[in-house]
């Protein structure tokens, strides 16, 4: 036996290896290996990312094949030498214990150049080195989201060996609870390998390219950018998209202002549609809207993820008059409500706002004078005068003046009106004789001219009749005597 040979027996009868296929042994002397330069990534910064749009590329990242790291598992295979095949887990720090040519370190390889690092490590040992390695199993995808998502956060993602199907970024906001109202999803930052890039979900969304909705890999960040300028049509687009909050959730918010219940509310959409409670809803639960509000100059006061105060403005008035449904705008939690007061009252604007949903669903108005049951009532919207008559039992039949009745309004504005109108219960509705009620009117009922005549002879007698009942009581007891 060649000393050359005996060597290299020896040597793998000391290390514990099986001998490889005698076809795969070379006939030449075998020749020192040279230590094999590591292959290492840069050491990581030890702070949080930070992401700064104006550096960011406006393209996605380019398609670059998966690199190994500590927590992958991959079959090698070597031809003729099958055993020296087998699968191996990489380390933590990316590196794998192989037959023969010991520990080496994989981290940052793609899977064909960690292939083409171990034939060269084999081939002083080989006469054919061919390997085969294939991923069997990938280590979690470890990422971090943040900004205008419901739930920002670290998550780990783990890949199933049937699917093999790294995640995507709508996966990743998914999975941080969806985008909130506010999120800018056209400028989307992720950051990969020192290197951000922004994202466009619009162009997802309006055109399905697909290609912003990215792979992700293991140690990326994304940040959902706040949306300084809110479309309320782009809004309701964006509710609609897979990766938006849940929105059957209850939002607590707060409405405040010229409201009949202000304060703070749990509001859910009702019924729930998938689509968050909008601002009537928070108004509606709030009692409805006073008859001096201006709701053509609603504020809406938003705090961002950044701690950033947001208000927008909102003319419920353009929803009502025009079917400007985005006015209605979707609320999230912590939004403030604000509903002014209105400068110039329009009394005809009133009597509008009082037949909506956003006005209370009851409203107090008094029936006085001669009718079976006079005081105040709680009367829907849209009772009309005769509506409230009927509702106080009708005039009373001996005492009544059925010809008219005088109608007194308290105007949002301070003033008052008083009007009499001729009333016939065969009319249908008429702002001259069966006018709609406003909230707080007044409807006398007068005396009939024969009621008004008993009680003013009534008045006159009654003390008369009390005087001569006090002279027959004396008249009795002999106390006066009548001549």
């Amino acid at each position: 036996m060649k000393p050359a040979t005996a060597s290299l027996l020896t040597t793998l009868y000391l290390t514990g290896f099986a001998l490889p296929a005698w076809s795969q042994v070379p006939s030449f002397e075998p020749v020192e290996l040279p230590n094999p330069v590591p292959f290492e990534l840069p050491p990581e910064s030890n702070l949080a990312p930070t992401f700064n749009p104006s550096r960011a590329l406006n393209n996605p990242p380019p398609i670059l094949p998966y690199t190994l790291s500590g927590g992958d598992v991959v079959r090698i295979n070597i031809f003729d030498v099958p055993e020296y095949s087998g699968e191996y887990p990489l380390m933590i720090d990316g590196s794998i214990n192989l037959p023969l040519i010991g520990v080496v370190n994989l981290k940052g390889l793609s899977v064909d150049a960690a292939k083409q690092k171990l034939e060269t490590l084999y081939r002083p040992y080989l006469v054919r080195p061919f390997i085969n390695l294939t991923l069997v199993a990938t280590r979690p995808v470890n990422l971090v989201v943040s900004g205008e998502v419901r739930s920002p956060g670290s998550y780990s993602i783990n890949i199933t060996q049937n699917a093999r199907q790294f995640p995507t970024l709508t996966d990743a906001l998914t999975l941080a609870d969806g985008v909130t109202l506010s999120a800018d999803i056209r400028q989307i930052q992720l950051r990969r390998n020192g290197q951000t890039y922004t994202l466009n979900l619009w162009e997802l969304i309006n055109r399905g390219e697909s290609s912003q909705d990215v792979q992700l890999r293991d140690g990326d960040s994304i940040f959902v950018p706040t949306n300084m300028a809110v479309n309320p049509t782009e809004t309701r687009q964006l509710l609609d998209a897979s990766f938006a909050a849940d929105n059957n959730l209850p939002v607590q918010v707060a409405v405040v202002g010229e409201l009949n219940r202000p304060g703070s509310y749990s509001v859910v959409a009702n019924p729930p549609t998938g689509q968050p409670p909008t601002i009537t809803q928070a108004i509606i639960t709030a009692g409805g809207i006073k008859p001096t509000a201006n709701i053509r100059d609603i504020r809406v006061r938003r705090i961002n993820r950044e701690g950033t105060e947001e208000t927008f403005s909102v003319n419920l008035w353009a929803m009502l008059q025009e079917g400007e449904i985005n006015q209605d705008m979707p609320l999230q939690a912590g939004d403030t409500i604000i509903v002014p007061r209105a400068d110039v009252i329009d009394n005809a604007e009133v009597a509008e706002l009082v037949m909506t949903n956003i006005s209370p669903q009851e409203m107090r108005i008094g029936v006085v004078g001669e009718v079976v049951r006079p005081g105040p009532q709680s009367v829907p919207p849209n009772t009309t005068l005769n509506q409230a008559i009927l509702g106080a039992g009708g005039f009373n039949n001996v005492r009544a003046r059925r010809g008219s009745v005088e109608l007194v309004r308290l105007n949002p504005d301070g003033t008052v009106t008083n009007r009499r109108i001729d009333i016939d219960f065969a009319r249908g509705l008429s702002e001259d004789d069966n006018p709609i009620l406003l909230p707080n009117d007044v409807v006398v009922v007068g005396r009939s001219t024969l009621a008004s005549v008993s009680d003013t002879l009534g008045a006159v007698i009654n003390p008369l009749t009390g005087v001569f009942g006090i002279l027959n009581f004396l008249r009795a007891f002999g106390i006066i005597s009548v001549d």
